[in-house]
């Protein structure tokens, strides 16, 4: 029993570490199609239960803490409104550069979203190109957020529902450019000022990014772990992650990944259902770094979009106070809109 004592936070802590490593990008999936029937067994059927009813649990817990959470806010730490409504005004330029970035160099590789889905067909890279170049320097961006998703929607028939839905954070992230435009720093705030969504849209940009998010994670414990064990195995053949040999825990390496994929459920579940957001944001974002040492560069540029929406998310709490604030930062922070052009836009809603 002492010893299980000890592998729970072990488990726990390098399954989180394992599990934020999108494995498709460094081993090729084809070789081991998805099993269902490997899924239905007593282990992952059980792991996944417990993911379920932890999350149940924190969001009992939450409820009686009336939506409080365990870890402070900016606002504790000395940050006044009018400070944070500048950071808000900045995030949505951070987020356009974080997500650019990755859509840019996937292009010009032929790669639809992430190194592992290739481009089926000519042209399309020049068409991400041009999303990936609109998102960065904020021109046309609202349209720009709709090539983005029926880009997304086009994946799904040219290679499929699994690799889009593994991807789904771009999804997430076309909502929150529709829904908030690329904010004040930004060509469309100076050159389309009327393109600029009204404030009830902008109460939907994170949420959207939320849920996108967590439909990725929830996604990725299954497709590679949870109902792909043989492929989470092979890669932990090429990549010996499961170190919990070196405390001394004979723990197997079917039960780490298990645990791992259980991890990650739990991880995607609490920000699809917005459950201690703010604490698990942190948990996700320290280790989404802790295997940048053990994999190339490339994980580095594709976790790009999850860092700046983990940062984001950190930063946020629910609430109609953080919506007028974020409704402020928006509109009237930096370089505001001014009060004829907010009129246009709140009358062509």
């Amino acid at each position: 029993m002492d010893r299980w004592n000890r592998a729970v936070p072990v488990l726990i802590l390098l399954g989180l570490c394992s599990a934020e490593a999108h494995k498709g990008w460094f081993l090729d999936t084809a070789p081991y199609p998805l099993r269902w029937s490997l899924f239905l067994q007593p282990l992952p059927l059980g792991v996944t239960l417990l993911a379920l009813l932890a999350v149940a649990g924190l969001a009992w817990l939450q409820h009686r803490r009336a939506g409080a959470g365990f870890l402070p806010g900016p606002e504790r730490f000395g940050a006044v409104p009018a400070r944070l409504a500048g950071l808000y005004a900045l995030m949505p330029l951070l987020l356009g550069i974080h997500v650019a970035v990755p859509l840019a160099i996937n292009a010009m590789q032929r790669h639809l979203f992430v190194p592992d889905v290739p481009l089926p067909l000519s042209l399309l890279d020049l068409f991400e190109l041009g999303i990936a170049l609109a998102l960065f320097f904020g021109i046309l961006t609202r349209y720009a957020a709709v090539a983005l998703a029926v880009l997304w929607v086009l994946g799904i028939f040219l290679v499929g529902l699994r690799p889009m839905l593994e991807n789904a954070h771009f999804l997430g992230y076309a909502g929150f450019f529709f829904f908030a435009g690329r904010g004040p720093i930004s060509v469309d705030r100076i050159l389309f000022p009327h393109l600029e969504p009204d404030a009830l849209r902008l109460r939907l940009a994170i949420p959207a990014l939320r849920v996108g998010i967590a439909l990725s994670l929830i996604t990725v414990a299954f497709t590679e772990k949870l109902a792909d064990l043989p492929y989470a195995l092979a890669f932990l053949q090429k990549f010996p992650l499961n170190f919990v040999h070196q405390t001394g825990i004979p723990l197997s390496d079917t039960l780490f990944l298990v645990g791992a994929g259980g991890v990650e459920l739990g991880i995607g579940l609490m920000l699809m259902f917005n459950v201690f957001t703010r604490e698990i944001s942190i948990l996700a974002w320290v280790f989404f770094n802790l295997t940048l040492s053990v994999f190339d560069v490339t994980e580095l540029i594709n976790h790009l979009p999850f860092y700046a929406a983990m940062f984001l998310l950190i930063l946020w709490k629910p609430g109609e106070r953080s919506q007028e604030l974020w409704r402020t930062a928006l509109q009237d922070t930096l370089l505001p809109l001014d009060k004829a052009t907010s009129e246009t836009v709140l009358e062509s809603a």
